[in-house]
Parts: C-alpha cells; structure tokens; sequence
C-alpha cells in the first residue's frame, strides 16, 4: 500500500451549493497550509480561511475540517475543503492540491485505504458503495446497517461456529488411531445443519428482496396496439413513447425511470409480441423476451375492444414458461371499448384505460414492492457475497459424507474452504486482483 497523499472531488459533478474535495495521507496537512494563509487547524473543528493556489492567487473562501489519523474513513489524515459548488471553483482547488504535493485518487482509492487500515471490512465497503446508488427507503435502511457491521458480525458467527466444529476434526486427526464418538458425530451433523438452515434462510430472502438493492424492473407486455406505449407514457406523466393506431409502432424497447412510493422503478414498454414482419422488429420482439425474463414484475395487456386471437394464446404461453419469481399482473385495458375479449382462464386483477386513469396500477405496483419491505433479516447485497454463501453451502454438503465414514482428512478439507468462503465476504487475505477490481468499480473521491 503506498503512502503518498492522494486527493479527489467528492461530490458529484454540476453545480451545487458546496462541493467537497477530500486529501488523505501523510501530508495531508501539510497541503492544506500551503493553500490557506492560516496555520492552526484543530482537529475536528471547521475553520473559515481562503483557499490560494501555487501563485498565491485566491480561488475560494471554504470551510476547512482536518480529522487527525486514526479517527478519519480512510484512517489516515484527512483534510476536507468545502468551497462553493460549481465544476471550475472545485477543479480549480483540486488542481491546487496536486501542484503542492498531492496525487489525483484513483476509483475507489480512499475506500480501499479505509479497508486496509483496517477501518472497514468488505461487506462495509459495498454498503457504502451502494448506498450511493440505493433505489430505495428500504435499501438505505439495510445498507446503513450493514455500514455498522450487522453482516460483519453474522459472517463472523456463522465462520466462528465452523472453525470450531473444525477443531475436533483436526484434533482426531492428530491421532490417527482415534476416531469421533458417534455422539459427537451427531452433535456435528446437528449444528452443521442449524448452519445449512441459516444460510438457506439468508440467500432465499436476499434474492426475494434484490429488487429493493437494483431497483424492480417492471416490463409491460401485450400483443401489438394494446396500449403498452400509452400505458408507459400515463406512468411516467408525459409522453415518452409514440402512440399510434398503428400497430407494431415501438419496435424496440423504451426503458424509463419513475419513483412509485418509496422505490425507484425502471419501466420498459417492449415491442408487441407477434410474429415477426422484417428483421428490426425481430431484433425488437427478441429484445421484449430479453425484458421479461429479467424483470421482477411484468404488467400484461389485453385489448377489451378485440377477441383474444392467437397472438394473445402465445402470451400466455411465453408467460407460462417465464412466471418464475416474479408477479404478474394482467390488465384488461380499453374498458371504454365495446367487451370483445373474453377468456375464463385468465384473471384479471384490474380494469381501466390507459389513456385516462392508472392510480390503480400504480398502487398496485407499490403494494407488490412494499411486500418484500425492510426488516432486521440479514441480506447478502451483492452478486459476489451470494456465490460465497453458495459455495460455502456447497461445501458443507460435501462434508457431511466423510464425517459419516470417518474420512476426516476430506471432511476437514470442506470445512477449510467453507471457511475462506465466509471470509471472502468480509476480510480475505489475498487475491489482490478480486480487490483491484472491486475497488475500481467505486467513484472517484469515495
């Protein structure tokens, strides 16, 4: 880990009333007073002073907080610059900061050094990466906790309890004429299995509740000319997507973000699905199946005004094959039409016109997504900490044949892995690269 100073905007591009420019490092202070012609910064106290750059040109009056290492994110000296808002005034300080000694952060990099200063763990880090971007009331809630350790302190227990299932193991073995008391055995394949509920418990809800950490994705669907595109544009309050008499008009997906109660949701109206009249709409109805398949929740249209015919039959099909681990919701639109379309197989849980009235709809959709709301159960919040839970799962399984056949040397081998699985989610001691990588995908000055 290198030891020069790194510096960084930390607050979004644009204009603003305060942007924030963070240094960390060694030097940190040291920087702060060639740019300010005050020379006594008490530790956690804000300062007033101007802000010049290498020429003694002023830039800024700001306000100044020098947190003293180890009691700073990253552990280190830090020294925060809260000047007024703006691209050039923050760039300008930022640039400043580097002619005096300090280096441009990378992605990531003030994160990174809080991890290796042992300030925070991993599971802290991606909460704090994805509270940035949480889409949700509830989101925030779960990532704030996980910020203060609650998933922390439930890898460690679970690992705890499998070191010292462990230990007997590894203590047999040093006595290679010893085996396990078969109570003890029991014993074992007991807390093993409490260990196997736990996490079962804990992947089963993370992925019920995805949608609160990615936002839900809703796709509506119908044949074409059913009101999709109308639809689309009533949620989003203005018009997004062409509405015409015509069918097959939207040829392509049309995605768009809309906050529905406490969640922010994105929409995609697809193309009618039919059978295909040219390449691009092909490409477009293919691109439709693409959204079902990876949307939480999926509005399906019928057009009252006409007679189900087979294009509504192959829907319905298409929906069968696709309806795992996700609602539907199918709507009989275009009631202001004279009734055509009638079929006792489906249930339709509302009625309305889309060009008119859809607060039905949309409480609705906020009924569904307030089902997998807040709550104190542990949840695993990124695709890496669930393949480490699998694996630690997996490996748990795999354990329990030798411990019955006394084969302890591989019974011990599971029990390791399950082991560095666990702890992959917190604190891994190697793979630099996983961390590299990790790291990178965070923004500058976090």
């Amino acid at each position: 880990m290198e030891n020069d100073t790194i510096s960084a905007i930390a607050t979004a591009n644009g204009i603003g009333s305060i942007a924030i420019i963070r240094i960390s490092g060694d030097r940190a202070l040291e920087i702060l007073k060639k740019l300010s012609p005050k020379k006594d910064f008490p530790p956690r106290y804000a300062s007033l002073t101007t802000i010049h750059n290498s020429k003694k040109d002023l830039i800024d009056e700001a306000i100044v907080i020098y947190f003293k290492a180890p009691f700073s994110f990253t552990a280190e000296d830090v020294v925060e610059i809260q000047c007024h808002g703006g691209f050039i005034v923050a760039q300008s300080i930022l640039k400043a900061t580097l002619e005096a000694g300090a280096r441009l952060a990378t992605a990531g990099e003030f994160s990174k050094r809080a991890f290796f200063n042992g300030r925070i763990d991993l599971s802290e880090a991606e909460a704090i990466a994805q509270l940035i971007e949480a889409k949700s009331e509830d989101a925030a809630k779960i990532l704030a906790q996980q910020m203060k350790g609650s998933l922390k302190d439930y890898i460690e227990q679970i690992r705890d309890e499998i070191i010292h299932i462990l230990a007997y193991s590894e203590v047999t073995i040093d006595y290679a004429q010893e085996d396990l008391p078969q109570d003890l055995v029991n014993q074992i394949e007991e807390k093993l299995s409490q260990l196997t509920l736990s996490l079962e418990s804990t992947l089963v809800a993370s992925k019920q509740r995805e949608g609160l950490m990615q936002g839900f994705k809703v796709a509506i669907v119908g044949k074409p000319n059913v009101g999709k595109s109308s639809l689309l544009n009533a949620l989003l309050n203005f018009n997004r997507a062409i509405v015409s008499e015509i069918a097959g008009t939207t040829r392509d997906t049309i995605e768009e973000q809309v906050k529905i109660g406490s969640h922010l949701i994105r929409i995609v109206d697809t193309a009618g699905i039919r059978e295909a009249n040219d390449e691009i709409e092909r490409i477009g109805i293919e691109r439709s199946l693409e959204a079902i398949k990876e949307s939480d929740i999926v509005v399906v249209l019928f057009d009252s005004g006409r007679e189900m015919d087979n294009e509504d039959e192959e829907i319905l099909k298409l929906l069968e094959k696709n309806k795992e681990n996700k609602n539907l919701i199918y709507i009989k639109n275009k009631i202001d039409l004279k009734q055509k379309f009638k079929n006792e197989n489906i249930k339709f849980d509302l009625e309305l016109n889309s060009k008119d009235n859809v607060i039905s709809l949309i409480k609705l959709l906020e009924n569904i997504m307030d089902r997998t709301n807040f709550s104190d159960e542990i949840m695993l919040i990124s695709q890496r900490q669930i393949l480490a839970v699998q694996n630690t799962l997996t490996n748990i399984q795999e354990a329990l044949s030798p411990l019955e056949t006394q084969e302890l040397e591989i019974f011990s081998f599971h029990l390791n892995e399950a082991v560095k699985e666990m702890a992959s989610i917190t604190r891994p001691f190697e793979n630099d690269e996983m961390l590299d990588k990790m790291f990178g995908s965070f923004c500058l000055g976090k």
